[in-house]
């Protein structure tokens, strides 16, 4: 316990100075005094995430199409403000899209930017809200690991760059993401209309490539601003680099699973699909072929007096008389009586045929 005191103390005191360098304009703004709100709202949404696909294993799913299209669309609101506050604050300040310091000076613009950037980090928050909604809906293979390393880190690591670095270079990233996410819960939004929209929504699988060119734009923006020794503070230089590639790697590796993987599988699937076709056929044409020449087989057999030649007996063109043996076998294998007269009676006949001749 000893050991962990002092672990603690030494976590404290590393965060306390760690303050005398934080961004003094959001001392006070809300959820920025303290990091613990941020980590337990994160944690209540870690604990959701495991525990409420249990609460809805054994309950029908929420039908929530209405909230549905009214959370994504306020999402699409939110997040095109803070796009065009970003751009707009930006241009104003004259930023530069290549090296931007923090200017931690109460500029109108700064402030503006400063304000954006916070607004973004409070975005990240109601975005578990995607989660929760998936799990009530019983969507449980929507929250894979992508989407809960997404979610729950977002919200934590934006509480950090807000908290030291409310501007300059941090313009950038949340620039594109939020313009990004405009397009994302439109889809989203759309979506929810039911079936009806899918035939408008061709382009879904193009949001996890514009979502792998963001990062893959933030990680060469972060690279190039270290290249050029961009007097930003380094540690969330590298921080940038090393949390864009992660979600490269992640979104690369979902977007092989979901649509390259899964359409060979498909095709696969598809080419096997016809190879059994065919064989079924060729199975029903050797079957009939066996059919046809079982009956051919049978009428050649059923002849006492020899073969047909050219479909007339060798007897002079009358049929056979039957052998009556092979005759009522038939008769029984089809379960009738048999109908072949008997030697007596047809002895009778031609006794009572000689007479009256």
């Amino acid at each position: 316990m000893e050991l962990v005191g002092d672990h603690l103390k030494g976590a404290v005191a590393f965060y306390e100075w760690t303050l005398t360098f934080a961004d003094k304009r959001v001392a006070d703004w809300p959820l920025m005094q303290s990091p613990l709100p941020t980590l337990a709202i994160s944690s209540l949404y870690l604990l959701f995430v495991w525990l409420g696909p249990k609460w809805m294993q054994n309950r029908e799913a929420y039908q929530l199409r209405v909230p549905l299209i009214i959370y994504n669309f306020a999402m699409v609101l939110l997040n095109l403000y803070i796009f065009l506050e970003l751009f707009l604050g930006a241009r104003a300040a004259v930023y530069s899209y290549i090296c931007q310091p923090v200017n931690y000076t109460d500029d109108v613009n700064e402030m503006r930017i400063a304000s954006a950037l916070w607004w973004y980090y409070v975005s990240k928050g109601i975005e578990y809200l995607d989660t929760v909604l998936f799990i009530l809906r019983k969507k449980f293979n929507q929250v894979t690991f992508l989407h809960v390393y997404h979610h729950a880190t977002m919200f934590t690591l934006w509480w950090i760059g807000i908290k030291w670095v409310a501007g300059g270079q941090s313009f950038f990233g949340a620039h594109i993401n939020s313009m990004v996410h405009v397009v994302m819960y439109t889809y989203y939004a759309l979506s929810a209309f039911g079936p009806k929209m899918q035939p408008y929504l061709w382009w879904k699988r193009y949001l996890t490539i514009i979502q792998m060119v963001q990062f893959h734009l933030s990680t060469f923006h972060t690279g190039y601003s270290l290249y050029v020794d961009c007097p930003f503070p380094k540690w969330m230089h590298w921080s940038l680099i090393a949390y864009s590639v992660s979600f490269i790697l992640l979104f690369a590796d979902f977007y092989y699973r979901t649509y390259m993987k899964a359409r060979r599988e498909a095709g696969a699937i598809g080419a096997a699909g016809k190879r059994s076709r065919g064989d079924r056929t060729l199975a029903r044409d050797a079957a009939a072929a066996a059919a046809k020449n079982g009956a051919l087989a049978d009428d050649l057999s059923s002849g006492a007096d020899g073969p047909r030649r050219g479909g007339v007996r060798a007897n002079g063109g009358r049929p056979a008389a039957p052998d009556g043996k092979a005759h009522a076998d038939r008769a029984a294998a089809n379960g009738r009586p048999s109908q072949q007269p008997s030697a007596s009676s047809g002895g009778k006949k031609q006794k009572a045929k000689a007479k009256k001749e």
